[in-house]
C-alpha cells in the first residue's frame, strides 16, 4: 500500500516552459472521477475521500506523520499525504468502520462480486461530485511525477508526486517535491487550491462550508 505525498501549484506559461525543458513527458490521458459520501458527509468530514476513477474504487484516507520540525514546516504546510486503498474489500469495510453504524450489522463483504449499486445503498452512500479531467503527466528526476491538470470545469491545476511505501519517510518525499518545485520556479509559500476544493466551492457550499469548519479544507 502506498503513501501518496503532493503539493499542488498554478502552472503558468512560464512554468510550463520550464517543465517543457527539464521533464519527460509519459503521456496524456482524460477520466471521470465520481465522488461519494453518506447524505451527512460522514466520510469527507473524517478526511476520507472515496472515488471512483475509469471503473475502478480508490479510498483516500489520511495519515498522522507527527509534528514537522522548523526546517521541515513549510515544505509540511504546502503538502498533503494520503494513504490510498485499491483493493475493493478493504474499502468497504474501512467504509463502514468511518460510517458507524449506518448499515448496522450487515455483512458487506461479498459485495465485491456484486453490483456496485448494493454496496452503495446497503451503505447509504451517494455521488455529490462527477468532474471529467484531462491530464498530462511529466517526470523531472526519479520518483517524482508532475501532474498537468485541467478539469472540465474550468479549472487548472498542477500537482508534484512522489509515491512512497507506508511508514516510509514522508519528509524525504517533501523535500523531493520542494526541489522539484524550485527547479519550476515555484516560490510562493501558500498552499493551492485542489480540484475537489473549487468544485465543491463553486458547486457545493454547504457542503464546502463543513470542510471549512472541520479544518478539512
Amino acid at each position: 500500500m502506498s503513501v501518496e505525498v503532493e503539493r499542488k501549484f498554478l502552472c503558468s506559461e512560464e512554468t510550463l516552459k520550464i517543465l517543457e525543458k527539464i521533464g519527460v513527458c509519459i503521456g496524456q490521458r482524460e477520466f471521470q472521477d465520481q465522488y461519494f459520501d453518506s447524505p451527512g458527509f460522514e466520510l469527507t468530514l473524517r478526511d476520507f475521500w472515496l472515488r471512483k476513477r475509469k471503473g475502478c474504487w480508490e479510498l483516500k484516507c489520511p495519515i498522522s506523520t507527527g509534528e514537522p520540525s522548523e526546517e521541515q514546516s513549510l515544505a509540511a504546510k504546502l503538502c498533503t499525504q494520503y494513504k490510498e486503498i485499491t483493493n475493493l474489500p478493504e474499502i468497504q469495510q474501512r467504509v463502514k468502520k468511518v460510517i458507524k453504524g449506518t448499515c448496522g450489522d450487515r455483512d458487506i463483504e461479498t459485495a465485491s462480486l456484486q453490483e456496485d449499486e448494493l454496496w452503495l445503498s446497503q451503505l447509504n452512500l451517494v455521488c455529490f461530485a462527477e468532474f471529467t479531467t484531462v491530464r498530462r503527466s511529466f517526470t523531472v528526476e526519479e520518483g517524482v511525477q508532475i501532474d498537468l491538470d485541467q478539469a472540465d470545469f474550468g479549472y487548472h491545476v498542477g500537482e508534484i508526486e512522489v509515491l512512497i511505501p507506508e511508514g516510509g519517510d514522508v519528509h524525504s518525499a517533501q523535500e523531493k517535491i520542494r526541489n522539484a518545485a524550485q527547479k519550476l520556479g515555484l516560490n510562493g509559500d501558500e498552499r493551492v487550491e485542489g480540484k475537489m476544493n473549487v468544485y465543491l466551492k463553486r458547486y457545493h457550499p454547504e457542503h464546502y462550508a463543513k470542510l471549512l469548519s472541520a479544518h478539512v479544507l
